[in-house]
């Protein structure tokens, strides 16, 4: 599976930005999808998962009530929605594909694609 992710930017802590990831290759809906950060100079961290029917979702504490994850079967997409973004928010994000949502959140991955910057502003 091939993966892109996009639509990150510069944003005012507040704000709200929506991310997408593009797959390619393999059946999409095989996999649990889920997305990942990376903040400056810290470790790449889970933020979220989703099943590959999208039933079921399982999120950081840290993104709790602020993020939002969904997938589009159909066009082989999964999306973030960002809301109320903080300046810890800061970090590239990656997606992810899994063999199941208990390997992402373990930070394990069967691949992952180029990230997109998201950078909040205070």
């Amino acid at each position: 599976v091939q993966l892109q992710a996009f639509g990150g930017g510069l944003v005012q802590a507040g704000g709200s930005l929506r991310l997408s990831c593009a797959a390619s290759g393999r059946t999409f809906s095989d996999y649990a999808m889920g997305w990942f950060r990376q903040a400056p100079g810290k470790q790449r961290e889970f933020v979220v998962s989703i099943s590959w029917g999208g039933g079921s979702t399982y999120y950081a504490d840290s993104v709790k009530g602020r993020f939002t994850i969904s997938r589009d079967n159909t066009k082989n997409t999964v999306y973030l929605q960002i809301n109320s973004l903080k300046p810890e928010d800061t970090a590239v994000y990656y997606c992810a594909a899994g063999s199941s949502q208990g390997q992402l959140i373990r930070g394990g991955m069967d691949y992952w694609g180029k990230g997109t910057l998201v950078t909040v502003s205070s």
